[in-house]
């Protein structure tokens, strides 16, 4: 996926989620932060951002802060990046699982929740697969979610209906960054979330864990990372 109109800029303060500060060619400026996620161990004072200009010249912020380095390693933090690499994986086949299915369709409803993505193949079968992507890292080894989410809980156990029902389902962690060990839920943060995910793989719903090669104006699916439930 690539990135247009990317410049660099220096983290000053994040008020609250949707708003952070930066300094831009000496000047202090708001940009909108694309990610609800905590990200504190990312967004710290001093730390060098990438920005996206928005298209829109009416916007009231002129840029997204859409990634960020920690230490010398660079996390895309953006949280519509994840849907659009995924797409463009399963356009190329590059998830190697999933390669089969020829139909995709975005954003669609199955029972109380919407996925990510409705695949399909001309044999009739039908796979459902929703994408969450991670920013949250610590020597390598990376965790989801850095908040409570009981929307993702609620997406897993959904995905276990959808399989019970005689469709496939999975799951793909999306990690925004490279360099990765070992993925895993993040128990202290949302134990919920983390009961959901071992019973949806229990009940046969695929996990999957892939990183990404991160460029400040390039985001690209490569490789799986090994999971620990």
């Amino acid at each position: 996926m690539k990135i247009e109109d990317v410049v660099a800029a220096e983290f000053v303060k994040r008020p609250n989620r949707f708003q952070g500060y930066v300094k831009l060619n000496g000047e202090e400026i708001k940009v909108a932060v694309p990610n609800t996620g905590r990200c504190k161990e990312i967004l710290v004072e001093g730390t060098k951002v990438i920005l996206r200009k928005g298209k829109n010249p009416k916007r009231i912020t002129p840029y997204d802060l859409i990634a960020a380095y920690k230490g010398e390693k660079l996390i895309n933090i953006d949280s519509q990046a994840p849907n659009k690499v995924v797409y463009e994986a399963l356009l190329n086949k590059k998830i190697l699982e999933l390669k089969e299915y020829t139909i995709i369709e975005r954003e669609k409803t199955y029972g109380e929740s919407r996925f990510d993505f409705r695949l399909s193949n001309e044999d009739g079968e039908v796979y459902f697969l929703e994408v969450k992507g991670v920013t949250l890292e610590e020597n390598g080894y990376c965790k989801f979610p850095d908040a409570p989410t009981e929307r993702g809980a609620r997406h897993l156990l959904e995905l276990v209906s959808a399989k019970e029902e005689g469709f496939g389902a999975g799951v793909m962690f999306l990690i925004q960054m490279d360099g990765m060990k070992e993925f895993s839920p993040y128990d202290e943060r949302d134990p919920k979330f983390g009961e959901a995910l071992r019973k949806a793989s229990r009940k046969g719903v695929d996990i999957f864990a892939y990183q990404c090669k991160v460029c400040e104006n390039e985001l690209t699916l490569s490789n799986k990372v090994d999971i620990k439930l």
